[in-house]
């Protein structure tokens, strides 16, 4: 398998970050899945994943997430902007403790720009793209079409490409970097 040895932290979200870590899984990756305590999220896009339930949102919780990363490839964080930072788990801090870690960022409208601190979901993403306009029939209201153009195709499978090309690159560099992948640019 392309992945195989490749370890990598995904971080409990919806649909995007679970159908990445999916793919990555797919070929070979050991998946982690760090979910929130109390929750079950049992789904197909759970397949080829350990699941683990950690409160990061604790400072017992936060650690054990930093040694996990001190031991991966990859961590996949499905947050808006500075949601990791205020926890203390940042990339600044995450590729300081672990220069070779690729810390891929998986957000809606992502790490810059005035919506960059705005929860949304793929029907917010098609739309404010105007991708959405291209749904339906003429003279007619556009109808809104399954998550997968944004959440799946630009969110999901963008960044599992970013996150192998990351990894290519790692090769010849031996550094680790931060991704930026969203569902909008």
């Amino acid at each position: 398998m392309a992945l195989a040895g490749i370890r990598v932290i995904e971080l409990a979200g919806l649909a995007p970050s679970p159908l990445c870590g999916m793919i990555l899984a797919d070929f070979g990756a050991k998946v982690v899945r760090i979910d929130r305590t109390r929750a079950f999220t049992a789904d197909v896009l759970g397949r080829g994943k350990r699941s683990v339930a950690l409160n990061i949102k604790k400072p017992e919780g936060a650690e054990v997430l930093k040694q996990l990363c001190n031991r991966s490839d990859v961590l996949i964080e499905p947050f808006r902007r500075g949601v990791m930072e205020k926890l203390g788990l940042g990339p600044e801090g995450m590729l300081e403790q672990n220069p070779k870690l690729i810390y891929a960022r998986l957000s809606g409208f992502g790490q810059s720009g005035q919506y960059s601190k705005n929860a949304g979901h793929d029907i917010n993403y098609i739309a404010l793209s105007g991708l959405l306009s291209k749904f339906g029939r003429k003279g007619e209201n556009p109808y809104a079409p399954l998550n997968v153009v944004a959440d799946f195709a630009g969110g999901g499978l963008m960044c599992a490409m970013g996150i192998i090309l990351a990894l290519y690159e790692r090769i010849k560099s031996g550094k680790g970097q931060v991704i930026d992948a969203n569902m909008v640019s």
